[in-house]
């Protein structure tokens, strides 16, 4: 088997840009599925048609009943699992070192535009422009990619891929072989004569290595699933913080202060509003005078409810202004 070192160091820069549940997936696939395959899966399955021994002289038959019982070797499907299964990492990691790339131009450019003597209009939208582009990457402190945007929906997207390969080939798996290595194949096929006996090596260890890896499989299945129930509910917190900070603001074009902008009057009509004022016996005409004033003045502030909006005769000089005005001098 060839060297998994090229793809596991690509698969490592994916680390620095993976949730929590993607880099356990990682992790399984790193060790529990390369590691041991590599380690162990050479030993196992080297001498697997060697060793495939039927009980007939025909010419030929040993080759075409291995070739029913091994379709595929194990080793090779599962050299395909996995890198069928990394594919949708790798698109997001090309979409990541993409973006990353990206968010260094811009900020290259930026600097040279504000680097600039002379700023004009043109020069202005531009770093704008560039403002707005920059805040679509978003780019952490630490140099990591936020997965959100464009970026979330191609990680969801590989998320989703890998689980439907995943599930595709622990069926297919299940499919051919099953979950155990049947010490004696019988096969009957051209040219065999008859019904031909095969035994294969080491069936026992065959199928613990064969349940280890259907097992691995499966919960790499269950991280994919559990890693888009994480994305789900990160983005569901997201958009109700995002909901309460918008109802905690205030709206555009609003004061603390009620009625800041409102004006308030006094309708004074002609008519009085109230019975006339009493007469006091037993006063001087000025006390008289002085006292007619005070009530007046009491009732026009006890009068009719406060309104809102101008009055259509507030540029006008109400009739009921001059003759207070008119009575007042006459008091004085």
């Amino acid at each position: 088997m060839g060297d998994w070192g090229f793809l596991e160091k690509l698969l490592d820069q994916v680390q620095e840009h993976s949730t929590v549940v993607g880099k356990v997936w990682l992790t399984v696939l790193f060790i529990f599925r390369i590691l041991i395959l590599g380690l162990a899966g050479e030993s196992v399955w080297g001498d697997e048609q060697l060793d495939f021994q039927c009980n007939t002289a025909q010419p030929g038959c040993t080759n075409v009943c291995y070739d029913q019982a091994f379709p595929i070797s194990h080793v090779r499907y599962w050299v395909l699992q996995f890198l069928f299964v990394s594919t949708p990492t790798l698109i997001y990691l090309g979409h990541v070192i993409y973006l990353s790339r990206r968010e260094e131009r811009l900020r290259q450019k930026k600097v040279e535009l504000r680097a600039l003597p002379h700023k004009d209009p043109e020069v202005e939208r531009t770093l704008a422009t560039i403002e707005r582009q920059m805040a679509k990457i978003s780019v952490a402190e630490d140099g990591r990619m936020r997965i959100r945007g464009a970026l979330m929906g191609t990680y969801v997207a590989s998320v989703i891929c890998k689980s439907v390969l995943e599930a595709g080939f622990l069926y297919g798996q299940w499919h051919l072989y099953g979950w155990t290595m049947e010490p004696v194949f019988v096969c009957h096929r051209r040219p065999c004569p008859h019904l031909v006996d095969c035994f294969v090596s080491r069936p026992t260890e065959k199928t613990i290595f064969i349940i280890f890896m259907q097992v691995v499989g499966l919960i790499s299945l269950l991280l994919n699933l559990l890693e888009l129930v994480y994305l789900l509910c990160r983005y569901l917190i997201q958009r109700i913080r995002a909901g309460q900070g918008q109802d905690a603001s205030p709206p555009q074009g609003t004061t603390s202060e009620p009625y800041a902008d409102q004006v308030f009057y006094l309708p004074m009509g002609k008519e009085p509003s109230s019975e006339p004022c009493p007469t006091y016996s037993g006063l001087s005409s000025t006390e008289q005078n002085w006292a007619n004033l005070t009530t007046e003045e009491r009732l026009a502030s006890s009068g009719p409810p406060l309104f809102l909006g101008l009055s259509p005769q507030s540029n006008r000089k109400s009739p009921s202004n001059s003759s207070s005005s008119a009575s007042k001098k006459q008091y004085l």
